[in-house]
């Protein structure tokens, strides 16, 4: 018998998810500077020092995902924060888009670890409080988007 606990592999898989999460937003932010397709995010971020970590799957999925369905996701955001998305801090705004994608077409993904990750996202690299908003917003996509969930 080894000495792991017998979560360990669920514990070591959401690592995995929430490193790629992290190699996403921080992909995501990038995109916002300078605008590229999803695949050469994917190519410029498979040599990132954290990927090892990363559940790489996961990020392309991400990455791809959200690039794929930006207007629908920035045209929800709209409604759901109040205000044009280019008028949020791109750290905001990518951890909100990751966020909301994952409510949105990653159902396996409870809500709550949706909400929990984009928040941690944005506290860390975002604002002094952008994870409030970050926070609000998504409860309220959660609401809708999860109302069974909730």
């Amino acid at each position: 018998m080894s000495g792991k606990p017998a979560d360990a592999p669920l514990r070591e898989y959401s690592g995995a998810r929430s490193v790629a999460r992290k190699l996403a937003l921080q992909a995501l932010y990038r995109w916002q500077l300078n605008a590229a397709p999803w695949q050469d995010l994917v190519l410029e971020f498979r040599d990132a020092e954290d990927m090892a970590r990363a559940d790489a799957d996961y990020f392309r999925a991400l990455v791809e995902g959200v690039w794929r369905g930006r207007e629908e996701l920035d045209a929800r955001l709209a409604v759901l924060a109040d205000r044009e998305p280019r008028l949020l801090d791109p750290i905001e705004h990518a951890a909100l888009l990751l966020g909301l994608y994952e409510l949105s077409a990653q159902a396996e993904v409870p809500f709550r670890v949706a909400i929990s990750e984009a928040v941690g996202l944005a506290r860390r690299f975002g604002a002094t409080d952008g994870h409030k908003f970050v926070n609000a917003v998504l409860d309220r996509a959660a609401r809708e988007l999860r109302p069974h969930e909730h």
